[in-house]
């Protein structure tokens, strides 16, 4: 274990230990260990610990041999196991069906995992793409979205609907305000004539006079 500056051993200790090539190196030992027995030159758990490590820094910088190479053993260990235990469900048809059932179960669920190892690594290999879109917003609250355009605005939130105030008409366009000029031209000043009371939007019944 290397300190690094300004750490104390109980800092490098902890560091280390909750990391986890550490703990998956010790893991490796146990298993090669149980698998193999005594191999060559005896790696401990620090040897496989820095074997996980330097893997896991190709894998950060790209490299997907380590993944690729996982998912395809996992893939082809799975399907053995499929092929076995579908073998030992079709022997137990006749004489022991609830033994051939849950060999069956297995099996099926041995298939199931193969087929998702496979389908990861499908995917893992697959181009990515990325979809931009892009909207505007043209005068007037028009938005224009891909090829899907949405009118915002407009006369349809101030048209009234049945004779209720507050309601929207359906999408689309409708008659401009009242005292609106439709050309674009400044509206006119009023003269000192009176005007028509303007009835309250508020009310169903009119204004008396």
């Amino acid at each position: 274990m290397t300190a690094e500056k300004g750490e104390t051993e109980a800092d490098t200790m902890a560091r280390v230990i909750v990391s986890p090539f550490l703990r998956h190196g010790c893991l490796g030992h146990g298993v090669a260990a149980k698998a193999f027995g005594k191999l060559p030159s005896e790696p401990d758990y620090n040897d496989f610990g820095k074997a996980i490590k330097a893997r896991a820094k190709a894998a950060a910088e790209g490299d997907l041999t380590l993944a690729t190479e996982i998912l395809v053993s996992q893939a082809l260990s799975l399907d053995a196991m499929f092929a076995e235990l579908a073998r030992r469900s079709v022997m137990n048809f006749g004489d022991y069906p609830l033994a051939a059932e849950r060999y069956a179960r297995l099996a099926f669920k041995a298939q199931s995992n193969s087929r998702a190892s496979l389908e990861a690594l499908a995917k893992l290999h697959q181009p990515r793409e990325q979809t931009v879109r892009h909207v505007h917003v043209n005068e007037g609250g028009q938005a224009v979205i891909a090829d899907n355009v949405h009118h915002h605005g407009g006369g349809k939130e101030n048209e009234n609907s049945n004779g209720q105030p507050h309601t929207t008409n359906t999408a689309g366009t409708s008659s401009a305000l009242l005292g609106q000029d439709a050309e674009g031209n400044g509206l006119p000043i009023s003269s000192s004539e009176g005007q028509p009371a303007m009835p309250n939007a508020r009310r169903q019944r009119k204004r008396r006079t």
